[in-house]
């Protein structure tokens, strides 16, 4: 532990603004072993009772949900709503934190006390990757984040981290005739996943197989101008982004869009996104039926064909999509596709 400590204080010395994530890289660790061994902050291990864990933030009243992958960090604040459980996890929705959690991956939670006394949760996964942190906004309820660290806690243990999975891709040819039919059959975005689970597809490589009426590749990267342009619109749009165990989602208009070097931004009070364009492989707008009509989102991947960000217009299940959405996505398919 002291040894990490030690060469963490040394890379933080030449460089103040590295991410935790980013020093463990460059150490040869996890995350979750960096934020155990204290190069952080104080630091107390708590029992991975994830249920009782997610109960317990809505007292924290608001809070700033940070979920990512490689290529963009999803930020939300706002009051942490009482979670409603299923089989696979959890979820949150009804007010500004709205997510979608799936504990498989979960393993290791710690409560963390920055130098500058702020405050978080934090969750990793079975390798050691975050996979959401919450930090508290308001100093007065620091007594009850101090209440759910007693409660939870635990003595340290040693980290149990098992290796990365092999990512298996799927190879041979793809009945495209069958995965049309089925696409064109469904009545809910929600059956989508068991649709590829059950055919045994990735999404990337549906959507190149099941024709153009419902996946089409963009040529270049669209997502500064669809930011923009709903910005400058005013138009009210879903942002998907995460992980494999949590998926953060933003409803509402983004205002302030900045670009740095190969990252894009949305800098707004209640939202921030931040997308590293570099790693954007490929593309998509991507159409699914509904009993509602046509759902319309622009789906980005990386170069493994992981998903990296979604985004849909604004809509809730029995109201028709936007037209001013749909309107926007094909000024975006006539410049970029």
């Amino acid at each position: 532990m002291n040894a990490i400590v030690e060469s963490f204080e040394k890379l933080r010395a030449s460089d103040a603004r590295l991410r935790a994530r980013d020093a463990a890289r460059h150490l040869g660790i996890t995350e979750a072993e960096l934020v155990a061994a204290g190069c952080t902050g104080e630091v107390q291990q708590l029992v991975p009772d994830f249920e009782g864990i997610l109960e317990a933030l809505p007292a924290l009243g608001e809070v700033t949900v940070i979920c990512r992958n490689e290529a963009a960090v999803h930020e939300k604040k706002g009051p942490f709503t009482p979670p409603a459980f299923h089989p696979a996890g959890a979820l949150t929705h009804g007010g500004p934190i709205d997510l979608r959690l799936f504990f498989g991956p979960w393993r290791h939670a710690f409560a963390q006390v920055e130098r500058g006394g702020r405050r978080s949760l934090q969750i990793f996964d079975k390798q050691g990757v975050a996979v959401m942190k919450v930090y508290l906004s308001a100093p007065e309820r620091y007594a009850a984040f101090d209440e759910l660290v007693a409660r939870f806690a635990m003595p340290a243990q040693p980290l149990e981290l098992e290796p990365a999975k092999e990512r298996v891709v799927a190879e041979g040819p793809v009945d495209a005739a069958l995965l049309r039919a089925r696409w064109s059959a469904l009545q809910d975005t929600h059956e989508f996943f068991p649709m590829l689970r059950e055919l045994k597809l990735e999404r990337t490589r549906a959507f190149a197989a099941v024709g153009e009426e419902w996946a089409r590749s963009f040529h270049t990267d669209p997502t500064a101008a669809l930011l923009e342009l709903a910005a400058a619109r005013g138009l009210s749009i879903m942002v998907f982004a995460g992980n494999h165990g949590a998926l953060n989602i933003h409803t509402g208009p983004v205002r302030r869009i900045v670009r740095m070097e190969t990252w894009l931004n949305v800098l707004d009070p209640d939202f921030n996104l931040h997308l590293d364009t570099s790693l954007v492989h490929s593309v998509w707008r991507v159409r699914k039926p509904t009993v509602d009509g046509i759902v319309t989102s622009i789906e980005l991947f990386d170069e493994a064909g992981e998903a990296i960000a979604l985004f849909f217009g604004e809509r809730k299940p029995g109201v028709p999509e936007l037209q001013a959405w749909r309107d926007l996505v094909a000024e975006l398919e006539a410049s970029h596709a």
